[in-house]
């Protein structure tokens, strides 16, 4: 087993340092990557540092065992196929939305969140970055700014 390092001995994952990740079963480089956009070195492109982390995050998760990878390429799979049937033309622009969907409900499947833990979080960065002005920094309110008043 080796660590999940992308092809090309590249760093891919995010903020997560190699070493900090979990040996897998399978090395990432042998994971059926689907229509991710690959560079010149072989290695993932993102569109966008959230894509980075959403990939970096379903990595670490099954490299620490939460599900398996098989489960998630299944997960994965499913979520592709029911946007495609509610209309997503599949251009690829919504690739990592179905991963974040499918990131989703695997965490609440295997207990890691609650759906409505996932919910709260989901309405509390919307609020966020609707009352952020343009060209400024997103910030996460914290809790107690959360809490509506009594």
């Amino acid at each position: 087993m080796t660590d999940p390092q992308l092809p090309g001995d590249t760093n891919g994952l995010g903020d997560i340092p190699p070493g900090d990740i979990p040996l897998m079963d399978t090395p990432l480089e042998d994971i059926p990557l689907g229509d991710i956009p690959l560079g010149d070195d072989g290695s993932p492109v993102f569109a966008a540092p959230w894509e980075a982390s959403a990939f970096a995050i379903a990595v670490r998760l099954s490299g620490e065992g939460h599900f398996t990878w098989s489960e998630w390429a299944a997960t994965l799979s499913e979520e592709i196929r029911a946007a495609q049937q509610e209309g997503d033309p599949d251009l690829g622009d919504t690739y990592y939305k179905h991963w974040l969907r499918a990131l989703e409900r695997l965490c609440i499947a295997h207990g890691l969140v609650s759906q409505e833990e996932a919910s709260d979080r989901k309405d509390a960065w919307q609020k966020a970055y609707l009352d952020t002005p343009h060209g400024k920094p997103v910030e996460l309110a914290t809790d107690h700014q959360l809490e509506s008043p009594a």
